[in-house]
């Protein structure tokens, strides 16, 4: 049975609702959400979606994260808060980035897409 596109939405409407917040990782988070960037001046930041389109959402504004010095990111992980909550899982950035001092990691608007197909 294939899904239609109203019922790809809502699914995926429901999932973005719950993800309030992205973090970033040093190492695959797998289920639990582990590896988290810990130190000044690093917090998670509050995940904007714009409504599910075809199948697809997609970040709505750009979320800039402040980097620790001496961390390199590897992942982003989905929250449903600014600390503890529930983790909905993650995925790798395309390539890891590593910062010697302290630094700023931007998603741009609509980087992060999820698809139900």
């Amino acid at each position: 049975m294939a899904l239609t596109p109203t019922t790809r939405n809502t699914m995926l409407g429901t999932i973005t609702s719950n993800v309030t917040h992205f973090s970033l990782h040093t190492a695959d988070p797998g289920t639990a959400g582990t590896a988290e960037v810990t130190g000044s001046p690093y917090t998670r930041e509050a995940a904007s979606w714009a409504a599910a389109s075809g199948g697809t959402a997609a970040t709505s504004a750009e979320v800039v994260f402040d980097v620790p010095g001496s961390t390199t990111i590897t992942h982003i992980g989905y929250w449903s808060a600014s600390t503890a909550g529930t983790f909905y899982g993650s995925r790798s950035l395309d390539a890891s980035q590593t910062y010697a001092t302290t630094g700023t990691y931007t998603l741009a608007s609509g980087n992060i897409t999820e698809s139900l197909t």
